[in-house]
């Protein structure tokens, strides 16, 4: 019998082990059952989110399209038609070929969103006359190798609502690449000068979460443009592009007025009151308001509070008409880089530093980092001043006499004494 204790000893440990495995499998089955239960639950709880993202979407793009029809678009005349948008509005002018304005609401969800653009430039089924199309910007040929050659007319696909104001909605930002949205404009414009403007209201928003911005924005039209003449439909070439723009919140309105080529002015410098552009355009805007309310927000025209604190500090560049004889402002300082020739350069002095290496820098209507023109003293001439020019320069309309040379890109001019610096009265 004792023979027999180690078979009887095995059957019982592989008896124990397969008792052991059959547990572990129960159990493992039981984690991988929860496992697949959490994950269908996170499941459905993401489509749910996904639903109620679409929802939430739908509803804020109806409440801007109610808002805008209560207090943001311009009064409508004879013959013309209004055409809405998810997030916009426009009354397109077929005789040009693109909108006489565009109507939208940046709201706080602006800083929020992130999606991103889509290039899905398309005519605009819902003008009846016909949007402009593709081949009004430029034409497109299908190489052999399967790539494009463009042929372009010379002015970029400008959007008059920017797409960015949309990035929380894909379906708004999809829209505004609508060509009813889009106007000739040129490069240097559309992607630098125009892009500022659209930043500031942005960044207004971004500062102010609380409010929201209604903005109308188009061209000034008539008959006299010239055309896109190899485009089909000869779209008409803006001089001139204009945004209106209106706080309610904070009962804050401003109008810009811009050019349509490079602009060297800080952006600021076009800001105009609303009424003005209603003289131009012949456009009665936020019509609906009572008229004192109108007569209120439209004569506004100072754009201080529309920019950020430290732009704030900043001074619009003197008018050169009312300096000294060969005297200029700080915008027409870069006409004389690297010229040997000595210039006096006029304005406020809106920033002072006292370097680590006791040198002093000043700047001139523009605060650093957006300085258009900079004073350098070299601590080794800080002698020859019977002040701190640091402290007591500060906020006073100088001019300053000397060669100008260029420092990444920016104009400025090193001093060496108090003689080269002289004080306009007030």
């Amino acid at each position: 019998m004792i023979k027999k204790q180690p078979k009887v000893l095995l059957f019982t440990a592989v008896f124990i082990a397969l008792s052991i495995i059959s547990i572990s499998s129960s159990g493992q089955n039981t984690v991988t059952l929860e496992i697949a239960q959490i994950q269908t639950q996170l499941d459905s709880i993401k489509s749910k989110e996904g639903l109620l993202r679409d929802k939430l979407e739908t509803l804020k793009l109806e409440q801007v399209r109610f808002k805008l029809k209560e207090k943001g678009l311009p009064k409508v005349n004879e013959g013309e038609e209004i055409v809405f948008h998810s997030a916009m509005a426009l009354v397109f002018d077929n005789s040009h070929k693109q909108a006489k304005w565009v109507a939208h609401i940046i709201t706080s969800d602006v800083a929020s969103g992130n999606i991103s653009r889509t290039n899905d430039f398309r005519p605009d089924s819902t003008i009846k006359t016909g949007s402009a199309v593709e081949a009004d910007y430029f034409l497109k040929e299908q190489k052999p190798d399967g790539t494009f050659k463009y042929d372009g007319f010379g002015f970029d696909r400008g959007h008059l609502a920017p797409s960015a104001d949309f990035r929380w909605s894909a379906t708004a930002l999809s829209e505004s690449y609508f060509y009813s949205n889009m106007s000739p404009q040129v490069a240097d414009f559309n992607r630098i000068s125009w892009a500022r403007l659209e930043d500031l209201l942005r960044d207004y928003i971004n500062r102010n979460p609380n409010s929201e911005l209604f903005v109308v924005t188009g061209p000034l039209l008539n008959d006299s443009l010239p055309r896109i003449e190899r485009g089909v439909n000869k779209v008409s070439i803006p001089k001139y592009y204009y945004k209106v723009a209106v706080d309610f919140e904070n009962s804050r309105a401003i109008a810009f007025l811009m050019p349509n080529k490079f602009c060297e002015k800080p952006t600021e410098n076009y800001a105009v009151p609303i009424d003005s552009i209603e003289t131009l355009t012949g456009i009665d805007f936020f019509y609906s308001l009572p008229v004192d309310v109108q007569a209120k927000f439209e004569s506004q025209k100072d754009p201080i509070a529309w920019l950020s604190k430290g732009e704030q500090s900043d001074a619009m560049p003197l008018d050169s008409r009312m300096l000294p004889k060969k005297h200029f402002n700080t915008l027409e300082a870069k006409l004389f880089v690297n010229k040997p020739e000595r210039v006096s350069i006029c304005g406020t002095v809106v920033s002072s530093k006292l370097s680590g290496k006791n040198n002093v820098f000043l700047n001139l209507d523009k605060s650093f980092p957006n300085q258009v023109f900079t004073v350098t003293i070299f601590s080794n001439k800080l002698s020859n001043f019977s002040y701190q020019p640091h402290e007591l320069l500060m906020s006073k309309e100088i001019c300053v006499t000397g060669k100008i040379t260029e420092y990444n890109g920016i104009p400025s001019m090193i001093i060496d004494n108090e003689k080269a610096i002289t004080f306009l009265e007030n």
